[in-house]
């Protein structure tokens, strides 16, 4: 391991293999270090979901770097499969978050309204609709629900193929991928980078921290702080049955192959191999509450995974004062905000430096006068 890089992305998930990906686009020579398999990858966790919807509470410049990524999405989508030949199974023709009774609407209608009125907010057409109007969209809508917000913007692909599409587009443009190379040091040595692992030493002009939870130890040592705070996650999926579900929703969608997802859970637990199986159940329940079809369905398999989550839910996106060349990205978006990650965040990274704008709103400098705002979702 004794070839020098331009840059070293650290972690091979969602988000380190997007900015990969980028970086080899622009014709970057990269190394990706990953832990491999045995790391507990948020990628494991994420729901698929391309959404905007409620996004930003607290962060208006949240709100508008989402609306930036879905629409973006069709164009990497585009990009992946011509260079590859995989359908990330894009659907974006919006998606909906169902509420039941008259109480979860009106308090809906009121998160819609505060989204609404934020000072320097982007539109994103949420709107609410009553349950006569989502029935129209949503024809096996259950009795119990009351209606909903629905966002043009939202949508859902196939994330399983997205991360293999990331890596395979990766090998063919020149990026080596280093699997069970987990960083145990990173120091600076002049105009480089000198990165340690159980197997040896790495050099690279640049480095991006892309190691979810990881990100927590690796940052100080290049003078940045990932200040996260991970939770668990479960996924319930059912047998496949006939199209039923044209629009995601927050907490169930249908995938391409016909089976159904069901998620809607956060825990502060860092134990991936076992899970709550109330939580099951309550999820499960209201479920079949929203849409009385799925209870005549089996479930097939269910699994819990450790998300990432910064501690107050907004993305982190900062660059080292100290060690000049040393980024740090953090999301518990990684699907939403891929495509800002293949294009914006890797072009930056080439250029040596993360816009002014973006610094400003998502820097973890904005720790030392922390608010209490917090994100939303784990897209």
């Amino acid at each position: 391991m004794t070839k020098d890089y331009e840059v070293a992305v650290i972690g091979g998930g969602l988000l380190g293999s997007a900015i990969a990906w980028g970086l080899g686009r622009l014709g970057q020579r990269v190394a990706v270090l990953d832990e491999g398999d045995i790391t507990k990858r948020a990628s494991r966790a994420n729901f698929a979901l391309v959404w905007v919807q409620s996004k930003g509470l607290g962060m208006p410049a949240y709100t508008g770097w989402t609306v930036r990524g879905s629409k973006a999405w069709p164009k990497l989508a585009a990009e992946l499969r011509e260079q590859t030949g995989l359908d990330l199974a894009l659907q974006q023709n919006g998606g909906f978050h169902l509420t039941l009774g008259d109480a979860e609407y009106e308090a809906r209608t009121n998160l819609v309204a505060r989204m609404h009125n934020q000072t320097g907010a982007t539109d994103y057409k949420m709107e609410m609709l009553p349950a006569a109007e989502v029935k129209k969209m949503l024809p096996l809508i259950g009795p119990e629900v009351s209606g909903g917000s629905f966002c043009p913007f939202d949508g859902h692909v196939n994330s399983l193929r997205t991360f293999r599409a990331f890596h395979t587009g990766m090998k063919q443009l020149g990026v080596d991928y280093l699997p069970e190379r987990p960083v145990t040091a990173i120091a600076r040595e002049g105009d480089e980078f000198k990165l340690a692992t159980p197997q040896g030493e790495l050099r690279a002009a640049k480095v991006v921290l892309a190691a979810g939870n990881a990100n927590q130890t690796l940052a100080p040592m290049v003078g940045l702080s990932a200040p996260m705070g991970p939770t668990r996650g479960q996924i319930v999926v059912t047998e496949r049955t006939m199209p039923f579900l044209p629009h995601p929703l927050t907490t169930i969608r249908q995938t391409d192959e016909g089976t159904v997802m069901i998620g809607d859970s956060k825990e502060d637990e860092l134990d991936d191999r076992v899970q709550n199986h109330p939580i099951n159940a309550v999820m499960a329940d209201r479920a079949q509450r929203m849409f009385p079809h799925l209870s005549r369905l089996n479930v097939i398999r269910s699994w819990s995974g450790i998300r990432v989550m910064p501690t107050d839910g907004f993305p982190i996106y900062d660059q080292s004062e100290t060690h000049r060349g040393a980024f740090v990205a953090c999301c518990h978006s990684g699907v939403t905000l891929a495509a800002n990650h293949a294009f914006d965040i890797a072009r930056m990274v080439k250029q040596g430096a993360l816009e002014a704008e973006l610094v400003d709103a998502f820097s973890a400098r904005r720790f030392n006068s922390e608010s209490g705002a917090s994100g939303s979702g784990y897209y």
